[in-house]
């Protein structure tokens, strides 16, 4: 049996490839298969292609790509729900895993059950559960409803109790797949600062996310998945803008930007004077982007009709965090900008000539209304974007600064 060689590493990934068969049109009855055989027409889809790299213990490692890159089939094969075609995997230390919401859980069986099976899945004695399972509960927050079916839970409690039982079992090294995009913002507050407990209690996790603001505030290194291979890693914030900018340029090549930003924005629209009948963001060199670097333009077109004279009208906007954060707000009544006069229809731009959000994902609502309050149109989520930066700031914003050593 392999062993890992250097004992600074828990994980060594070594040219491992995974395909699947993917069937056009299976048959599964003995007589589905005699009498239409051709339905065992399959593709072999090559999800990954050699792949080779290496986790220190207590590094805190974060995948990301595009979906069907690779990452969760990934992370099942470092799990062993499944197995590589070639290549191999080695790993020192008892392993937990978070990879499908309430995996490894029994429906008809109460949340107090479960936590017993699924951590002796884990391997864990029924001592040591004994020992443990008033933390795992308390830790859950569903002390109402631990002995209830955990078929009556919701999706947010299933994740509960999973995150609670696998943080619990005392392993070396942390699999998750996007699990802690699930719950509350208060619980995933609190799963968030017990992975950082996690962490610098000297624990090894691999975790896949599309976050990649949560990515830079935990991991030490990013895995940049891309087409089946390992196609850049290094520290979050010399792989992050790079994979942002291949993502900016694959948007714009579908011409996701063409009038379909707006397709998820939420309309509330109480009086029809006038309407904002479309919104378009560019970026410094006046294109349509949503991705954008910290430091640089941002302008924001608001594309409005009337059927009143526009006086005493207010155009605001207000960008938020995708966490539900307010960033910023402003309106044209603030800004002292003078009463808009139009009889038919218009454009107003909002210009930021730099936009100091950091790396992150963010939204954008836009309104118009009388200044009284009297609301004409508002746009909700009209626009969503991500920032990147090259600076490690943490927050929401980086401010005008300077250092003096005297």
């Amino acid at each position: 049996m392999e062993t890992i060689q250097n004992q600074e590493y828990a994980i060594e990934v070594n040219n491992v490839s995974k395909d699947f068969k993917i069937y056009y049109d299976k048959g599964y009855t003995l007589k589905e298969k005699l009498l239409f055989w051709k339905r065992n027409d399959h593709e072999i889809r090559h999800v990954l292609k050699n792949i080779n790299f290496k986790v220190k213990k207590g590094e805190v490692v974060g995948l990301i790509g595009e979906n069907g890159a690779g990452k969760s089939t990934t992370l099942k094969l470092l799990s062993k729900i499944i197995y590589p075609n070639n290549g191999n995997i080695l790993m020192i230390g008892r392993v937990a895993c978070l990879i499908e919401l309430g995996a490894g859980f029994h429906p008809d069986m109460s949340g107090r059950e479960n936590i017993y099976t699924n951590a002796a899945i884990f391997g864990l004695t029924k001592k040591e559960i004994d020992a443990r399972i008033n933390d795992i509960i308390t830790f859950s927050e569903l002390e109402d409803f631990i002995d209830n079916p955990v078929r009556t839970y919701s999706s947010g409690m299933y994740m509960r109790l999973a995150f609670s039982v696998a943080i619990n079992v005392d392993a070396d090294i942390l699999l998750i797949d996007e699990i802690l995009a699930v719950g509350d913002a208060a619980f995933q507050a609190k799963c968030f600062s017990k992975m950082r407990e996690i962490k610098a209690s000297g624990k090894t996790i691999v975790l896949v996310s599309h976050n990649l603001g949560q990515i830079e505030q935990i991991c030490d290194k990013t895995i940049w998945f891309n087409n089946g291979i390992v196609f850049k890693e290094g520290k979050p914030c010399d792989v992050h803008p790079y994979y942002l900018e291949y993502m900016s340029t694959k948007e714009k090549a579908r011409n996701i930007n063409d009038n379909k930003d707006n397709v998820n924005v939420e309309i509330n629209r109480t009086n029809s004077d006038i309407k904002i009948y479309n919104i378009e963001v560019f970026d410094n060199n006046l294109e349509k982007n949503k991705v954008f670097k910290t430091g640089t333009a941002l302008t924001i077109n608001i594309y409005y009709k009337s059927e009143i004279e526009m006086q005493d009208v207010v155009f605001g906007i207000a960008i938020f965090r995708n966490d539900g954060l307010h960033c910023y707000g402003v309106n044209t009544d603030i800004d002292k900008i003078p009463d808009i006069i139009n009889l038919k229809k218009g454009c107003i731009k909002f210009v930021i000539q730099s936009n100091e959000l950091i790396s992150g994902e963010y939204w954008i609502d836009v309104a118009v209304h009388k200044k009284s309050g009297l609301l004409y149109d508002y746009w909700k989520n009209c626009f969503t974007f991500k920032m990147y930066s090259d600076i490690n700031d943490i927050g929401v914003c980086r401010l005008k600064h300077k250092w003096i050593i005297n």
